[in-house]
């Protein structure tokens, strides 16, 4: 069944919020997503990757980054879902955070410099 597979998906918080955050906002890169989620780069991408297997995500490649995007639902309940993650979960207090911090996400840094994810270094 279609939706077990889905519904395991996002019984992870960080999947939740991903998907939450892919819904309200739409197509975003993983560098952006993880500094929204103020987690690092390969975790997200390890549960994005998660994401993509159970068909809730497509992802396509550009230049170096990676860009994901909730995938087209197969059904009315993945339809639902999607519906119900952009209309209710903006609400909830931990998604407001990560949207704040999504705002003034970005994946520009200057050549030679190394992204850390802890913003008081990638600042300097």
């Amino acid at each position: 069944m279609r939706e077990t597979i889905l519904f395991k998906a996002l019984s992870d918080p960080i999947r939740l919020r991903l998907a939450s955050l892919l819904a309200i906002a739409g197509e975003k890169c993983v560098c952006v997503l993880a500094q929204a989620l103020d987690e690092p780069d390969f975790k997200i991408s390890r549960h994005l990757g998660i994401m993509r297997s159970a068909g809730m995500v497509e992802s396509r490649r550009e230049g170096t980054w990676i860009y994901y995007k909730l995938a087209k639902p197969h059904n009315e309940i993945e339809e639902s879902l999607q519906k119900c993650l952009k209309i209710h979960m903006k609400d909830h207090e931990t998604i407001k955070q990560d949207l704040e911090r999504l705002e003034v996400a970005s994946c520009s840094i200057e050549p030679g410099l190394k992204k850390t994810n802890n913003p008081a270094i990638d600042q300097v």
